[in-house]
């Protein structure tokens, strides 16, 4: 039971399926708007998580045969064979984003549900098939998953246009490639070995990690303009020790480039993430206390 627990969470990718989930949530209380419930929240959360984790299960199984050549992907379950390749993957993914999308429908409305496609889409499709192989530019156009993410879950409160909902999705737009590059430079003889054009496996080490400074200097500076238009305190916390964190890391991963640095900044990506989804979701529940 545990050994199949394991393995439908690396199959799905939970792990960024969950992150993915989070920013949907932040969407959620960053949206102003009629009254959404917690029951709502959940669901939508949950098909957020469904069809992310569609999503990364055909990754797994249209990647196989790179995830094989790499250290930190071979064990995955269609890459060591654990799983076998068939039509009814394919389907079993299908059935998992439609079912994942109705959810969203009936939890947030049909704009949401379009966002939750679009984030689904932009990762099986624009960047597992039509990228990865192709591009430096894989991960940044990627990175509109989570973005998307986050339009879904204010479109489900209010489908009208609202700033600060925006300014999040370009911060997880932002953030993306950072928080990958950082983890690609780490594992660089692994991408290098697969043929995934990577941004630190193509150029060198001062452009990309030029890159990832300019990349998170404007994530941090964008994320901070909400302060002027009426966010509070917690939220500014959130953002400025998470920013200032994920900043100076960069800013040691361009003087010293290098995997142990490079690893620092992929965790400090992670850890501003955090830190910025629990300032929106605090600041939103405290804010009518304040």
């Amino acid at each position: 039971m545990l050994a199949a627990l394991r393995i439908t969470c690396s199959l799905l990718k939970l792990r960024i399926g969950v992150a993915i989930a989070a920013s949907a949530l932040a969407g959620i209380a960053a949206a102003e708007g009629p009254h959404f419930s917690l029951i709502q929240a959940s669901a939508l959360t949950l098909a957020v998580l469904g069809a992310s984790g569609a999503a990364g299960a055909f990754n797994h199984y249209y990647d196989r045969d790179i995830d094989q050549q790499m250290t930190r992907t071979r064990s995955r379950p269609f890459a060591s064979g654990l799983l076998q390749p068939s039509m009814g993957w394919l389907i079993s993914f299908a059935i998992l984003l439609i079912a994942s999308l109705a959810l969203a429908v009936a939890a947030g409305g049909v704009v949401s549900s379009l966002f939750v496609f679009l984030g689904a889409f932009t990762y099986g499709v624009v960047y597992t098939v039509w990228l990865k192989r192709r591009s430096v530019w894989n991960i940044v156009f990627g990175g509109l998953a989570g973005s998307f993410a986050v339009l879904a879950g204010a479109a489900a409160v209010n489908p009208t246009f609202q700033l600060f909902p925006v300014v999040l999705a370009v911060v997880l737009f932002l953030w993306t490639p950072p928080h990958f590059w950082s983890l690609a430079a780490a594992k660089v003889d692994d991408y290098a070995k697969a043929g995934v054009p990577m941004l630190p496996v193509r150029v060198p080490e001062r452009v990309w990690t030029l890159a990832i400074l300019l990349h998170t200097v404007a994530l941090v500076a964008i994320s901070l303009i909400p302060l002027w238009y009426g966010r509070g305190p917690i939220y500014g916390i959130g953002a400025g020790l998470g920013g200032a964190w994920f900043l100076w890391k960069s800013v040691e991963l361009y003087l010293r480039p290098n995997r142990q640095t490079a690893m620092s900044n992929f965790f400090a990506s992670l850890i501003q993430l955090v830190l910025l989804i629990l300032g929106v979701v605090l600041d939103s529940v405290l804010q009518p206390f304040g």
